[in-house]
């Protein structure tokens, strides 16, 4: 009698423990592990820190209903709903915005702070530096990546370059055979296996939650993605945007406003629920409140998950809160070929997201960059960072 008190007690005020726990979450045929950190700030405040690497992503707003935890992933309307015992947990990982979602299996056990088991003897070879990465479908057919990895004590950080983006903070550790690496920042899990055929290459597989892909990869200090400024393009004739789309105050916006006439524009072609999009405006934002003053502006077009203003409107204002962003964010509609067609028809098909346009002080399209490579890419970060800062310099000195 007095057991069945103390867990209904139990359930009905759950508590998760500080400190560090490792988390879960199925992928094909496998499970891709991940670190959180728990903390609580007040005494009715739990805040849960996704760690992969040197990223840190804060989720706010966590709450307890019976015996089970709700944490919400606001950046991309999507939540963790886990039943908790003590030092474990064990739920879904569920998309608010995919009507009966099914979930991905999620679990986590307090006080593991390792995201792998180490193993007795690992590899003597490192993943260290510059790959080329095969990402090969069923059909054999391949698309080139690139990866850059560095290792420190054991742990291995990096990430893969598509022509989209990247994978974001990868972080993991040697096998006997080769390495395995994991990452997940709330909107899919990551899992990377690779065993090393000889010092400059690999085979292996990449899991997500939707399937997996086959991995070659060959070190190569040199290697690098076609040229991103000549993969999206205006069509033949055309060199302006003409779009008119409202912002978060429901007010049309138009390059041809006081704001943008005889300024250096930068348009973003972004959704709210893109991981490389959230790096690119982390970028952005703290750069457009240096460089305002200068003559140049920012406009953000946004793609959402659904064709609804106020849906759109509620995610793009969560993202002008976590930025501090204070450029123009407009609805494009949703996202899809249809949508972008119908709001920028002067261009050809929009391939990636984000995609930046550059525009000159006279409204004329000049350049367009396809994808972003984030903080987690190190070296091509810091060359993106250059090379924009340059265009950007070269188009105001005009």
């Amino acid at each position: 009698m007095a057991l069945g008190c103390s867990i209904a007690a139990f359930a009905a005020t759950p508590k998760l423990n500080d400190g560090i726990w490792r988390g879960t979450l199925e992928v094909k045929e496998n499970t891709a592990p991940f670190l959180f950190e728990v903390s609580h700030r007040g005494a009715d405040s739990t805040v849960v820190t996704l760690m992969n690497g040197e990223e840190r992503v804060v989720l706010n707003g966590v709450s307890f209903k019976g015996d089970s935890v709700i944490i919400p992933i606001e950046p991309f309307d999507a939540q963790i709903r886990a039943a908790v015992m003590e030092g474990t947990l064990s739920g879904r990982f569920l998309k608010n915005y995919v009507k009966n979602d099914a979930g991905v299996r999620f679990a986590a056990r307090f006080d593991n702070k390792l995201r792998f088991e180490p193993v007795a003897t690992p590899i003597s070879v490192a993943l260290d530096g510059k790959w080329d990465v095969l990402f090969i479908d069923p059909k054999g057919e391949a698309e080139h990546n690139v990866g850059i990895f560095q290792t420190d004590k054991g742990i291995i950080t990096g990430s893969v370059l598509t022509p989209s983006g990247d994978l974001r903070f990868l972080e993991g550790a040697y096998t006997q055979t080769g390495a395995h690496l994991s990452a997940f920042a709330g909107q899919s899990p990551y899992l990377l296996e690779v065993s090393f055929k000889d010092n400059n290459r690999f085979e292996g597989t990449f899991f997500t939650a939707k399937g997996k892909t086959r991995l070659e990869g060959t070190r190569n200090d040199k290697a690098g993605l076609a040229d991103p400024y000549n993969q999206t393009h205006m069509k033949p004739g055309k060199d302006h945007l003409r779009f008119s789309l409202p912002n978060t105050d429901v007010k049309k916006v138009s390059l041809t406003d006081e704001r943008y006439r005889g300024k250096v524009v930068i348009v973003s072609i972004l959704g709210s629920w893109c991981p490389n999009c959230m790096d690119e405006m982390k970028y952005l934002a703290p750069w457009y409140k240096a460089n305002k003053d200068r003559g140049v502006e920012v406009v953000g077009l946004a793609f959402e998950r659904k064709d609804d203003f106020d849906y759109a409107r509620a995610a793009l204002l969560r993202m002008k809160k976590r930025y501090g962003t204070e450029y123009e964010l407009l609805f494009g509609g949703q996202v899809g070929s249809e949508a972008t067609g119908k709001a920028l028809p002067e261009m050809e098909k929009v391939a990636s997201y984000p995609t930046m346009i550059f525009i000159d002080k006279k409204g004329k399209v000049r350049k367009i960059h396809t994808g972003f490579n984030g903080p987690a890419t190190g070296l091509f970060y810091k060359e993106f960072q250059h090379e924009f800062n340059a265009l950007v310099d070269e188009l105001l000195a005009e």
